[in-house]
């Protein structure tokens, strides 16, 4: 055995995904996603007296929210309905990654 072993050089395709196959937002189980207006974030962050920053974070190739014209730092409320206990709103902010 020699100290030198041969190398094969390795070619590395990549491919980006640019339109998504399937409308996620169609599906049953996929929670109502609106982006805030500028004035329901000012509004949001007020009453809860936080800031954006400390808001959970959905990346802004997030499929849910592909339709929405989305870019880093905007707020997106999301709407989970329950037929227990009515509906539940979350809120996040959007991030690049």
């Amino acid at each position: 055995m020699t100290a030198e072993s041969p190398v094969r050089p390795v070619t590395l395709t990549m491919a980006k995904k640019t339109t998504t196959v399937y409308d996620v937002t169609k599906h049953h189980l996929v929670p109502e996603h609106k982006k805030l207006s500028e004035k329901d974030t000012e509004e949001l962050l007020k009453d809860y007296s936080i800031t954006a920053k400390e808001l959970p974070k959905i990346l802004s190739s997030d499929p849910a929210i592909q339709h929405l014209d989305v870019k880093e730092g905007d707020i997106i409320k999301i709407t989970r309905e329950n037929p227990h206990s009515g509906n539940s709103l979350f809120y996040r902010r959007v991030t690049n990654g």
